[in-house]
This record gives C-alpha cells, structure tokens and sequence, in this order.
C-alpha cells in the first residue's frame, strides 16, 4: 500500500468516528459511481433528514505543525463540490435513499508527526 493510500484510510477511519460522534449515521463508504458521473463519494451519512456525501481530504503536518501540502479544505474546489454534489443525486437514484434535502459536507484531517489528529468540518459547501 502505498504511504498516500495508508493516509487517506487513516483519514477517512478519523472522520468517520468524527461524524458519528456528531450524531450523523454512516450509510456508505467509497461509493463509487460510472455514470452519469465518474468519481467516488468518500462517505454518505444521514444527518436527520438529510443525505450528506462528505469528502475527506487529509494531509499530514511538518514539524511546525502546519500541512505540507497545504490545507485539506484548498483541494475542495468549487468545481469539486458540484461534482460531488451530482454524486450524490446519483447515489441516490441508485440505492432509493429519501432524503428531506441533499448536502455536501468537508472534513479535513490534519495528521502530526505526533498526537492525535485534529479534525475540521465544513457543513454544506455545495
């Protein structure tokens, strides 16, 4: 496995437990759809009434405790979000979830050399 791959399930394994803890029930995890669109939701959860597809961006931190790469919410571009977004709809469509509103949500995990990870997130980006 490469180093990215082992982050990214760390990552992934830290917002979960983030998102349970926040009251919001996992329904699926790397959901990947071919069409009508290409990509992959990292988790779908239920919060109440709404469906949230959630992306998860980790980096790992320097020294100094600040990303390497920068921070995780800068990979969440609009463009990304609206793909997610339509993602979801498809999710969705394909599995029969209901839902009183569709939402995108971000968690970004920061990983230090040492300690536990901090999490931040983002409710509704798209």
């Amino acid at each position: 496995m490469r180093t990215t791959d082992a982050v990214g399930r760390y990552g992934e394994q830290v917002a979960v437990a983030h998102l349970e803890a926040a009251g919001m029930r996992v329904v699926a995890r790397n959901w990947r759809c071919t069409t009508p669109v290409r990509g992959e939701i990292d988790v779908v959860a239920r919060d109440g009434d709404a469906l949230v597809a959630v992306e998860v961006k980790t980096r790992r931190c320097g020294p100094a405790g600040a990303p390497a790469a920068g921070h995780p919410f800068e990979a969440v571009t609009p463009v990304k979000a609206a793909r997610v977004r339509r993602l979801l709809v498809a999710f969705a469509e394909t599995t029969g979830e209901r839902a009183g509103a569709l939402r995108v949500d971000a968690v970004a995990v920061l990983r230090p050399s040492a300690g536990p990870a901090r999490v931040e997130h983002l409710r509704g980006v798209a």
